[in-house]
């Protein structure tokens, strides 16, 4: 990374929604930190609270389910057990059939992002597997938080 400076955490403004998460005593590992590959679990919990909350994302009967294809995560500040976090969603791309979501989470009260990343669902048919088009009340819920970058 010669020449490239290091990206800078996002502050809580930079997202429209957020979702209040605890740590568990289990995403602690032997380093006395949550393990980096919780933080996706975060990331999910985010996104399909959002999907079902406010857009009704049917995850039992619907047919049409969001497959995540791809995720990154950067982290600044280590998180523990016990803590209360604040996870910050927004929509940083919406097509038809996919949505990339910005998703950043916040030690309680702070506003620097402890870490960020991006989370992408497909939305397909849930029998087929397939490539389908969001719901329109997928869509609508997804453009209010969408963001323009």
């Amino acid at each position: 990374m010669t020449g490239q400076s290091r990206p800078q955490p996002h502050r809580a403004q930079d997202y429209p929604y957020f979702v209040p998460v605890t740590t568990r005593w289990m995403d602690n590992d032997v380093y006395g930190h949550v393990n980096n590959v919780t933080y996706y679990s975060y990331f999910d919990t985010a996104a399909n609270h959002y999907l079902i909350r406010e857009g009704g994302l049917d995850i039992h009967g619907g047919a049409v389910i969001g497959l995540v294809v791809e995720s990154n995560c950067r982290y600044f500040a280590p998180l523990e057990y016990p803590m209360t976090l604040q996870v910050g969603l927004r929509v940083d791309q919406l097509g038809n059939r996919a949505v990339t979501y910005g998703i950043a989470i916040f030690r309680e009260g702070e506003d620097s992002a402890a870490a960020q990343g991006q989370f992408v669902h497909v939305f397909v048919d849930r029998a087929s597997r397939r490539p389908a088009a969001m719901p329109d009340s997928l869509r609508a819920a997804l453009e209010r938080i969408r963001v323009g970058l």
